[in-house]
Formats: structure tokens, C-alpha cells, sequence
């Protein structure tokens, strides 16, 4: 009897993972409970956080970011958050199929830009702002806090899809970014700086590959 190899095991989604199509719906703010570190492995970090069972497996430049922002004893990490988000550019083998990126991180003095592995000979700058509040549900009958207003408005500037979206999103919120600048000019100033980081994000991406610079695609690793 000729045996059956049975592909359908290896296409279906890790369910103990968060996948980048988890994240359709937006971005998630995580909270770190504890990281686990396997060598040898494709995916060898594995980051748990509060609320699932589920790990953050990030991908080698996400790691990079973690590295950089954070320092590499994973220990410390512990108690810390991050809001990861879905990157429908993301490619694997010349396709976009979407992965998962960190847009902000708790624990970090102010906007980080990085030079990130985009495509084979080709890098792209990733921003990471600071994460400037757990963002929660909060009841209708209750004034929302600045600091609420500011996270909210921030993931809303991060998710816009095109620059004249993100200019209408600026327009939008001139009459509170006013009240802003009079009361709190600290986190108003990472508010404009999510306008720019944005912003910069958007034209970069419109650029042909021709005019966003050298760069270098690691042999073996997905093409980020």
C-alpha cells in the first residue's frame, strides 16, 4: 500500500502563536509576563503575555528592535509592553503576506528609527514610538484623559493607510492638539512626532526601490 504524505498538517496557522491575520482587526498592546529563548530554532524567542496563552514570536528584525530599544537580557523585558500591529507589506519569497510589526514600546525615552532588512538588497526605516498608555476601555460617562486621547490618537495615526488620510487625521484633531500643546506640550510633542514618523513611513513607501538606498537581505532569513 503506497503511503500517504499528508500535506494539510504543515498549512494550518500555530495556534500557540499570534499570527499576522490575528491582528486584522488592529493593533494589540501586550503586556510581558516571561520570554523563552530556544536555540536552533526558526522562531527561537518565544514572548507570553498577560491575557493568553498564546506567544509573540518575533521575527529576526523584530528582534532586533527588542535588542535595541531594551537590551538583550530578555529577563528584563518582564513587566514591560509593546503594541505590535499587522504589516500587510511584509514579504516571503517576492509575495507580501503580511507579518507582524512593533509600532510602540513602553520604556523608552522617545521615538527610535532603525534601518530594518525590507527586501533582498534593499533596507526601509521602522519607527517605534513610545508607548504612552495602556489603552483601555473606558465608560462613556467618564472624561477621557489626555494621555487616553493621546494613545488613541497615536494608534490611529500609526493605521493610516496613505498620506492624505494622515493629513485628514491632523485636521481632525487641531482643535485638541491646541488644548494639548497649553496643558501637556510633552505629550503633544509625541503626538507630532507620531505625525512624522508616519509621515515619513508613508512617502518612503511610495518611493521607487531605486530610490530608497543600499541595503542588504541576510541569506536564509525572510525577506523583512
Amino acid at each position: 500500500m503506497t503511503e500517504v504524505l499528508d500535506m494539510r498538517g504543515v498549512i494550518v496557522p500555530k495556534s500557540d502563536q499570534i499570527n499576522a491575520d490575528d491582528l486584522i482587526s488592529g493593533p494589540l498592546t501586550i503586556t510581558i509576563r516571561e520570554v523563552h529563548i530556544r536555540g536552533g530554532q526558526e522562531q527561537p524567542v518565544s514572548i507570553y503575555f498577560d491575557g493568553s496563552e498564546k506567544a509573540f514570536r518575533p521575527c529576526k528584525s523584530m528582534s532586533r528592535v527588542l535588542v535595541a530599544a531594551w537590551g538583550p537580557d530578555a529577563k528584563a523585558y518582564v513587566g514591560r509592553s509593546l503594541t505590535v500591529y499587522r504589516d500587510p507589506e511584509v514579504k516571503w519569497a517576492g509575495m507580501a503576506v503580511g507579518g507582524i510589526r512593533i509600532s510602540h514600546m513602553s520604556h523608552i525615552d522617545g521615538k527610535m528609527t532603525m534601518a530594518l532588512t525590507a527586501t533582498k538588497g534593499q533596507r526601509k526605516p521602522h519607527v517605534v514610538m513610545p508607548l504612552v498608555a495602556d489603552v483601555k476601555q473606558h465608560p462613556t460617562n467618564q472624561r477621557q484623559t489626555a494621555e487616553q486621547w493621546a494613545a488613541e490618537h497615536i494608534a490611529a495615526v500609526q493605521d493610516a493607510p496613505d498620506v492624505a488620510s494622515l493629513d485628514a487625521l491632523i485636521a481632525k484633531a487641531a482643535k485638541p492638539m491646541g488644548k494639548l500643546s497649553a496643558d501637556k506640550p510633552d505629550l503633544a510633542e509625541q503626538v507630532a512626532a507620531a505625525y512624522d514618523a508616519r509621515r515619513g513611513q508613508l512617502v518612503q513607501e511610495g518611493k521607487p526601490a531605486t530610490e530608497q538606498g543600499e541595503g542588504f537581505a541576510e541569506d536564509g532569513e525572510w525577506q523583512e
